[in-house]
C-alpha cells in the first residue's frame, strides 16, 4: 500500500488533472475532493487505483463513481454548511463523505446491507459526525426527515421517483441519473420552485441501476 504522502500527491493530481481542467470551479468542492481520502472507500486490492480517472467496482455489482462525476454532481447542488441532503445509494460512502466535509447534514440510504455497513465503518474511521445512514429502499426516501434542501441519487432509475421529488423542499435541487442501464442515461438537475418542477438535462452518463427490494 502506498503511504499517506503518496496518496496526498495522487489526490492533488486527481483534482488538478481530472476535475479542475474539466470545468469544476467551486473552491469548496475542489477542497473537499483534495481532502477526502478516496482510497479508504475502495476495496484494499484496488487502493492503488483509487485516484484513477474511472469508476471502480466495490462489490455486489456496485461501483464508486469516477472522481469528476462526484465533483460535478456535488457542485450542481451548491452545497453549504448546514444544508440537509438526502443521498440515495450510499455505495462506498465516498460521495457521502464529500458532502459531509462540506458541512452538510447527510441522510444516506443503501439497499445492500454489506455496503451500508462498510460505509459506516469508513465514516467512523474518519470521525465524520454529520452523517445519518440507513439500510433500506431508496425509492421511499426518508419521509420522516423531509423536506431536504437537496437530493442526490447515485444510481439510475428508469423514471424519476415521485416520492423523492415530494421530499425535496421548495427551492431545493435534486441531481439524478435517469434511464435504463443498457441505453443512454441522462444526468438531470431537478428544481422545485413555486410548486413547479423544472427538469434540465446536464450530460449523458452511465450508472448502475437503482434497485428496489
Amino acid at each position: 500500500m502506498k503511504g499517506d504522502y503518496m496518496y496526498d500527491i495522487l489526490r492533488n493530481e486527481m483534482v488538478m488533472q481530472q476535475i479542475e481542467k474539466r470545468g469544476v470551479k467551486s473552491e469548496a468542492v475542489l477542497e473537499a475532493m483534495k481532502n477526502v481520502p478516496r482510497h479508504l472507500f475502495v476495496p484494499e486490492n484496488l487502493q492503488a487505483s483509487a485516484y484513477d480517472d474511472s469508476p471502480l467496482p466495490i462489490g455486489f455489482g456496485q461501483t464508486i463513481s469516477q472522481p469528476y462525476i462526484v465533483a460535478f454532481m456535488t457542485e450542481q447542488l451548491n452545497p453549504a454548511a448546514g444544508m440537509k441532503v438526502l443521498e440515495i445509494g450510499t455505495g462506498s460512502g465516498y460521495q457521502t463523505a464529500v458532502l459531509s466535509y462540506l458541512g452538510c447534514l447527510v441522510y444516506t440510504i443503501e439497499l445492500v446491507y454489506e455496503l451500508a455497513e462498510t460505509a459506516k465503518n469508513a465514516f467512523e474511521q474518519l470521525k465524520l459526525k454529520n452523517i445519518k445512514s440507513r439500510h433500506g429502499n431508496g425509492y421511499l426516501g426518508w419521509p420522516e426527515e423531509s423536506p431536504f434542501d437537496a437530493v442526490i441519487v447515485t444510481a439510475a432509475p428508469d423514471i424519476l421517483p415521485e416520492k423523492l421529488i415530494e421530499q425535496l423542499k421548495e427551492g431545493g435541487k435534486m441531481i439524478i441519473p435517469v434511464g435504463k442501464i443498457y441505453s443512454v442515461q441522462s444526468l438531470k438537475l431537478i428544481t422545485k420552485q413555486g410548486g413547479t418542477i423544472t427538469d434540465s438535462d446536464l450530460m449523458q452518463v452511465r450508472f448502475v441501476p437503482m434497485l428496489a427490494p
